[in-house]
């Protein structure tokens, strides 16, 4: 699933462009929009809106569930409700200059396949998530 901030007009228009829509490669399921997201206050953030992946697994519980699901967010305030899923990236910014040099995605796909096989994501602290191995996932297993 995308899921962003922005106008569904935008998400569509984006992911148009960079081709993940039409690659059989990604299996995109839905696309989500700034309507699915809802606001909350904190004492410390004060009002804001966030991503709540409640509204996933309660939509499609039958495929989704807090044991499967991770929310990769630049802004940790759009996970708010879901603390133990979310993990943090660095925001993609100047895309013409640091194109070539940018390594976050590469370094995630490194993370996902490590964890794949895990039962359940929500018990790992992804915010170590760049330090993690494939070694920890075998420790893991045999606890």
């Amino acid at each position: 699933m995308i899921w962003s901030a922005t106008s569904i007009k935008w998400v569509e228009l984006k992911m148009g462009q960079l081709g993940v829509l039409n690659n059989p490669n990604y299996k995109i399921t839905a696309l989500l929009d700034h309507m699915a997201m809802i606001t909350v206050q904190s004492d410390s953030r004060g009002i804001f809106d966030c991503k709540p992946l409640g509204l996933i697994w309660a939509q499609f519980p039958e495929f989704y569930s807090s044991k499967n699901s991770i929310m990769f967010d630049d802004l940790r305030r759009n996970f708010v409700m879901n603390p133990q899923n979310g993990l943090i990236i660095k925001p993609f910014r100047k895309a013409h200059s640091s194109r070539d040099s940018d390594q976050e995605l590469m370094k995630l796909t490194s993370y996902l396949l490590a964890i794949a096989e895990l039962d359940d994501l929500s018990a790992l602290d992804h915010n170590a998530w760049q330090s993690f191995t494939e070694e920890n996932v075998k420790r893991r297993r045999h606890e």
